[in-house]
């Protein structure tokens, strides 16, 4: 088990340099020139002014030796000072990952709450009218545009209904609880705070149930097809023939081993939506990392981009590193091989 471990920690640490590598190469060789952008016209035509801006950010250096600033300021968690914010990346990360992360938390959560069920149901009354909802229901989260949908939502339960608040984290006219954590569903409580609560709650209800919908969709369906192919193995017959209900053939045979394949894709589910809610974000004016990012790219204020970037690459190897893990005390036998 120890040299299982110590080879996915190599590997995960080999994965998180190979990626600052394509992350920075990316970064400083997309087309637009983050002189003009930050300096504006006027400005980038002054030469003194512009050979200031590149000797202050760097970029009269070797793109090698850029490189290795780069990863040394890593080293030392540092991920460089944005152009736009003139703060350090790292802070301004902190203060916009909390949204993100309480967002695509509650969004995963309703996700496998509904999808896990469903493609239990699914697979048991296979082919009955439950059945047919749940793909039905599933291949419209998978194929409905995040963007649409989330149109759709605000127009209907926001615009037309008036059921659910404006977009935002938090009405306007209710005070936000003292930050401690930064997730506005912890603060609040911790403040004493309800009604700020309560409105925060009513303020994820749309967001979430538009970020879950294509991970809803995903779950439902790996579960029905894990559940089925398990359902079909020798010992659930077996089981069957020895009288067991239902109920324990299911939760206690069937279930846990179809979990490996749900286990790997909630991992990379759940890494994709705490770095993939820029549209959701955006349309929703949600103070997170998703608008974040998006501002950073249209500035290209390339120490942001970068900064987010290798976030979201570490986030991503740690996620697969911890479903390799979870592999294994599922299932020793990975562990042996």
């Amino acid at each position: 088990m120890l040299r299982y471990i110590a080879s996915r920690l190599a590997v995960a640490a080999m994965m998180v340099v190979l990626a600052t590598l394509v992350i920075f190469l990316i970064a400083n060789m997309v087309p637009g020139d983050p002189v003009l952008t930050q300096l504006g016209d006027i400005a980038a035509n002054n030469p003194e002014m512009v050979a200031a801006f590149r000797h202050k950010w760097g970029l009269d250096l070797p793109l090698w030796d850029r490189y290795w600033r780069f990863l040394s300021g890593l080293a030392h968690g540092d991920l460089g000072v944005s152009i736009a914010s003139q703060r350090p990346v790292l802070e301004d990360i902190a203060q916009y990952g909390p949204a993100t992360v309480e967002l695509s938390t509650i969004a995963f959560l309703l996700a496998l709450l509904i999808g896990l069920p469903m493609g239990v149901l699914a697979a048991i009354r296979r082919d009955s009218w439950i059945d047919h909802i749940a793909r039905s229901l599933s291949l419209a989260g998978v194929s409905a545009p995040t963007f649409w949908l989330a149109f759709i939502m605000l127009a209907i339960f926001y615009g037309r209904l008036e059921w659910a608040p404006g977009p935002g984290q938090i009405s306007s006219n209710i005070f936000p609880p003292p930050e401690v954590t930064g997730v506005m569903l912890i603060d609040a409580p911790l403040a004493g705070d309800w009604e700020a609560f309560w409105d925060a709650v009513a303020h994820l209800v749309l967001p979430s149930i538009v970020l879950a919908a294509s991970t809803m969709g995903l779950i439902t369906r790996t579960t029905r097809a894990a559940m089925l192919e398990t359902l079909s193995q020798d010992y659930i017959r077996v089981a069957r023939a020895k009288g067991l209900t239902r109920r324990a053939i299911t939760l206690g045979h069937a279930l846990p081993n179809a979990l490996l394949p749900v286990v790997t894709l909630g991992g990379l589910a759940y890494a994709q939506l705490l770095t993939g809610t820029v549209l959701t974000e955006t349309i929703f004016s949600w103070p997170g990392l998703g608008r974040y990012t998006f501002r950073s790219a249209v500035t290209l204020d390339f120490p942001a981009i970068m900064g987010i970037t290798t976030v979201v690459a570490i986030i991503y190897v740690v996620i697969n590193l911890l479903v390799d893990l979870s592999y294994a005390a599922l299932d020793p036998r990975v562990a042996r091989k």
